[in-house]
Parts: C-alpha cells; structure tokens; sequence
C-alpha cells in the first residue's frame, strides 16, 4: 500500500485513499473518510494547518497529521486527536498534503468557514485541547481498570 501510495503520487500528482486510525479524529473517521493527497514538490514548504502526509524516520506507514508550527528546518506537527507534538518532521519526510476531504460521498470544503473554525478553535487552543483529551483518557483508563474487578 505504501509503495502504491508514493507511485500514485509521483505519477499523477494526486491520489485518494481511504483513511486508517484515530490520530485524526474528529475530523477524519477510521475507514469512513476519504482524503484527496496532493504530492508536494522538492523544496516547496507547507503552512501552519495544512495536513501534511509523511513517513518518519524508520517508520512503516505514513502519518496524515497537523502542522502546528512551521520552523526553518522542520515542522511541529500533531494528530487532532492527539496530546503529544511531534518534532524534527522535514520537507524530505513529507510526500503530500492533503487538498480535500469526501465523507459519504460529499466533498468537505477546507475552504469553508465551519472547517476554518474547528481548525483554529482546535488548534489554537492547543492546551484546552490536550486537557480535554487527557480527560478523556483517564475517564477510559478508569472504566477499564473497574470492568476488570
């Protein structure tokens, strides 16, 4: 699937592909979500929110996450979903950026102002964010720990 990905890109300039995991919950749903995927070119820089599709280093699947910063040599990105930054992701990991999004065979608007607002509330109020997350998952580690009495 990887490869097909990277191929699709290089040939076409786009691609779609379904999308896998929670890391970008709310926004995209396991399975559910299709994304359009752009190739970026060599040296072209990407902005704060744009959703970037990469591999890290050493890694085995490609991460679709949020550019939270854009800094001279790399990029502070994170999953909507997720609590933790990441670090150190440059121009030579990413391969493309995500231009739209199809959900029950409608096309989402990233241009739209109800995708901007989630965009900058969720973001913008980063640590709002991770409080709630963190909420969230000790609310799950709670239940979970009194299923197993």
């Amino acid at each position: 699937m990887r490869s097909a990905i990277r191929e699709e890109l290089e040939q076409n300039m786009e691609t779609v592909c379904t999308t896998q995991g929670d890391s970008m919950w709310p926004l995209l749903s396991h399975r559910r979500d299709v994304v359009r995927i752009r190739r970026t070119e060599p040296g072209q820089r990407l902005c704060k929110y744009d959703v970037p599709l990469y591999m890290r280093d050493g890694g085995e699947n490609y991460v679709l996450h949020r550019i939270l910063k854009v800094r001279k040599d790399d990029y502070v990105i994170c999953g909507d979903n997720r609590r933790r930054r990441e670090y150190g992701i440059t121009d030579r990991h990413i391969i493309g950026v995500m231009t739209g999004i199809v959900r029950k065979g409608k096309e989402l608007s990233m241009n739209s102002f109800r995708y901007k607002l989630y965009v900058h509330l969720w973001c913008d109020l980063f640590f709002v964010r991770a409080f709630v997350l963190l909420g969230r998952d000790c609310v799950r580690r709670l239940v979970r720990g009194v299923g197993k009495e």
